[in-house]
């Protein structure tokens, strides 16, 4: 399809505005003929004209090829392999687009399983968990493949130029917490969604959009199935945010916390809010 393609006239993001380290890995991908996007949330803040916590760039280029071309580069990752380019002691994260990968492909951690096998058995538990995700494909198909709208924006560094292919810039503006896709199937296929959403519409105080909210209500339980270390990051950065009272409350009033930390569900009292309140007077500071 098509996408929406904002020229720098219609838009406020500036190269100036992005991290120098950043621009080193956008223009050295370029020059050696990759595509190379500023992606997701730094897009999406800049836009909003809050100052990115991250500056994480898409690329056509492999992970062993961004390894080539920047010696400071380690690969990680293993249902998700992901290029870390190194900066002292900061990290540009580099992600090769990818499409969405069929769920009847999944396979379980470092193949204790044949893919039949976990097939018969994520039917038996109801489970459809992306456990693999390194299908490479195009920048459209990446942008379908990520968890909301507004995380689907690409900043173009040759033509200064925004690229929407799912609709974020309308959400953006509209302050929507939309789903790419069925929010059903996307919240089984990874849980940590719905974490995401909730934290998301806190921080930037948005809505979340009825359908996404309606699966949340369906698939809460499903929180379970995530992987530890996972919601372990997920709710280091609740706490760091800033807006972690706020968004504590909306995942009580959601049904998730009590999945999630169910003894934080059960005392749920003055103490609870007051102390994340003190930590996000802290953060704010920052």
């Amino acid at each position: 399809m098509n996408p929406l393609v904002l020229p720098r006239a219609d838009h406020t993001v500036s190269r100036h505005q992005i991290d120098a380290d950043a621009l080193k890995v956008l223009y050295r991908l370029r020059k050696f003929n990759h595509v190379a996007y500023l992606v997701g949330g730094s897009v999406r803040d800049l836009l909003l004209e809050r100052r990115p916590k991250d500056f994480d760039i898409g690329t056509s280029a492999h992970p062993h090829e961004v390894k080539r071309i920047f010696r400071n580069c380690w690969i990680i990752g293993r249902r998700f392999r992901l290029a870390h380019v190194k900066f002292g002691p900061r990290t540009i994260e580099v992600a090769t687009f990818r499409k969405q990968v069929p769920l009847d492909t999944a396979t379980t951690k470092r193949g204790q399983r044949t893919r039949s096998e976990q097939k018969t058995e994520d039917k038996e538990h109801g489970h459809r968990l992306i456990r693999r995700d390194n299908t490479f494909g195009t920048a459209e198909e990446d942008a379908f493949r990520r968890d909301f709208t507004i995380n689907a924006l690409f900043y173009d560094i040759a033509s200064f130029a925004v690229i929407d292919y799912v609709g974020g810039m309308e959400d953006l503006k509209a302050g929507l917490i939309r789903s790419i896709g069925n929010p059903n199937e996307r919240f089984i296929e990874d849980p940590v969604r719905m974490l995401r959403a909730i934290s998301l519409a806190s921080r930037l105080k948005f809505r979340i959009d009825e359908p996404v909210l309606q699966a949340i209500t369906r698939h809460k339980s499903e929180i379970l199935n995530a992987s530890p270390a996972r919601m372990i990051e997920e709710l280091y950065k609740v706490l760091r945010s800033g807006v972690s009272e706020k968004t504590f409350k909306l995942l009580s009033k959601t049904g998730l916390l009590k999945y999630i930390a169910p003894e934080i569900e059960k005392r749920k009292e003055d103490a609870l809010w007051k102390s994340l309140e003190t930590l996000d007077t802290y953060r704010r500071q920052f």
